[in-house]
């Protein structure tokens, strides 16, 4: 299956844009307040508990309780939350594991669509 994505059963950190991949791309600015993306919910609501979300954004401090009340208000589940990021490319490394499991994955999105591979399965 194309859209499958094979992880081992360790927890994850897993690492989210906000805009454009949460929620809709400034939508915070060009409607006055943020719009939550289709299926966002639902999907982090599967992820397990023993992994951890951290939410990446480029969108300044000012932004801050605006942005945590909103995704508070949406039940959207995060461990952290970090502003002020740079706009440009995000780049995880990691290691390998001595069995060979690649310990980072990557997955781009198109921009306003959360369209993540609905099927996980595990080693």
């Amino acid at each position: 299956m194309d859209n499958e994505i094979v992880m081992s059963t360790l927890p994850k950190t897993w690492i989210f844009d906000l805009d454009g991949t949460i929620v809709k791309h400034n939508g915070y600015l060009l409607d006055g307040e943020d719009t939550l993306l289709p299926g966002v919910r639902e999907y982090l609501s599967e992820i397990p508990i023993s992994d951890r979300v951290l939410i990446f954004t480029s969108r300044t401090e000012e932004y801050r309780e605006r942005t945590v009340c909103f995704l508070d208000t949406y039940g959207i589940r995060y461990d952290g939350i970090l502003f002020n990021m740079p706009v440009g490319e995000r780049i995880v490394v990691n290691d390998r594991k001595p069995s060979g499991l690649d310990m980072a994955v990557a997955m781009n999105v198109n921009r306003d669509t959360f369209a993540l591979p609905q099927v996980l399965r595990q080693l």
